[in-house]
């Protein structure tokens, strides 16, 4: 008798957040067509378009009260996007850095957990300029994954072109646990 065994990895696959989840409980979920930006930036930034509003309505310009770039909820809530693909020989993760410098993004492999760390600076312009408006987000950021098992971490390799980091990590042959069948005898 030929025993087959279904790979259950196939349905249930790696949760490469979970040592994410556990720091803050709250990974924006994104589909095509959605923003990456978590629950509370949009929240944030919701107020700060009726608090617009309302201020031109009565002949207030929101820009006498703030000329400068908000330093508080929305630099803490960077969070670059990342998509995640696999072949049957490597792992390719993408993550969105765009304005972010090469040389302030940092890799770190830890304990099967990749951390990726990077800090947007704000570049700015003292010109006798008068800011209207300012909706780019300055900043650190962290991204913790968690590696599967079959990740070869000794050879992982980055690169950045366009604003997109690239990390491509090869798989390794992992065993599978052996199983066996059991020999059912009737009871006397």
């Amino acid at each position: 008798m030929e025993v087959t065994t279904m790979d259950i990895k196939k349905l249930a696959p790696w949760n490469w957040f979970k040592e994410e989840e556990a720091q803050n409980k709250s990974v924006p979920l994104s589909t095509t067509g959605q923003s990456c930006i978590s629950p509370l930036s949009q929240l944030h930034q919701e107020i700060d378009r009726i608090f617009d509003n309302v201020l031109r309505s009565v002949g207030i310009s929101n820009l006498d009260i703030e000329k400068t770039p908000s330093n508080s909820a929305q630099n803490l809530l960077l969070k670059p996007c990342i998509d995640i693909a696999a072949t049957d020989k490597e792992y390719t993760i993408t993550v969105e850095v765009p304005g972010v410098e090469e040389d302030h993004i940092k890799l770190e492999l830890s304990d099967n957990t990749l951390i990726i760390k990077g800090e947007k600076k704000h570049e700015s312009e003292k010109k006798d300029k008068d800011i209207y408006r300012i909706e780019r987000a300055y900043g650190s950021f962290q991204r913790v994954l968690s590696l599967p098992e079959d990740a070869n971490q000794e050879d992982i390799k980055a690169q950045i072109k366009n604003g997109v980091l690239t990390i491509t990590m090869p798989r390794k042959e992992v065993s599978k646990p052996k199983g066996k069948l059991i020999d059912i005898k009737k009871a006397s």
